[in-house]
């Protein structure tokens, strides 16, 4: 099995030397970065499994990070985390709304931080394991998943990856119930805590792009497609 590699972005030096150890120990591949455009140079060139990113940095926030290595074909892919003090909802939201995956909050003992890397890992590896082309079709929407794409009364709408993700999941199945917590579990993982408004925040943007009366709230215990 191939050593996995992983990124650090944060500007403070105790911090980086702190993970990266750990993660050295525990059989990891790992490179760092102090600042946002060092960690995007890097990124280009060691094409990480995983980047955990620093969320409040001079210059070019974590925020911003995340945006530009999303816009970067050969990083799309790449699992990236924010690792940061900031625990508010709306910090939370825009992170997931920039490209990231998880958000863990410091500080954090180094057992619960390698516990959430492995878990992040293996669930990159399960998503790996199907490269098929798929296309789901719901009513006036089509979404192909391998190619990220979404087709609404044949214009394209460009989703952030966590809204696409979202919509693919209650198009797979429409006019079936998906649960808050079934959600919460398939979008964001079991390992992920966000606030209660995450999921809520997300379907009024779909609703936005979409026909607002595409997702129907189901009170109480989640959403379902409207075909």
């Amino acid at each position: 099995m191939s050593t996995k590699k992983i990124l650090l972005v944060d500007d403070e030096s105790d911090i980086l030397d702190f993970i990266s150890f750990n993660l050295e120990a525990n059989g990891y591949n790992v490179k760092v970065a102090s600042n946002g455009e060092e960690g995007i140079s890097i990124a280009k060139e060691f094409k990480p499994d995983l980047i955990l990113l620093d969320l409040m940095m001079p210059e070019m926030d974590g925020i911003e990070t995340c945006e530009r290595i999303r816009e970067n074909d050969t990083l799309k892919s790449v699992l990236i985390a924010f690792l940061t003090a900031r625990g508010e909802d709306y910090s939370q939201i825009a992170g997931f709304d920039a490209g990231a995956d998880d958000y863990i909050l410091k500080p954090i003992k180094p057992k619960v931080l390698l516990s959430r890397v492995k878990a992040l890992l293996k669930r990159r590896a399960i998503t790996k394991e199907d490269t098929s082309e798929s296309i789901i079709k719901a009513g006036r929407v089509e979404i192909n998943t391998k190619r990220h794409t979404v087709l609404f009364d044949g214009n394209e709408v460009v989703l952030p990856r966590k809204e696409f993700k979202l919509l693919s999941l209650l198009c797979s199945k429409p006019g079936i119930v998906h649960t808050r917590e079934g959600i919460m579990d398939k979008i964001w993982g079991a390992e992920v805590i966000v606030g209660d408004r995450t999921i809520d925040v997300h379907i009024r943007k779909i609703r936005e792009k979409l026909d607002k009366d595409s997702i129907i709230t189901v009170k109480g215990i989640g959403y379902k497609f409207l075909c």
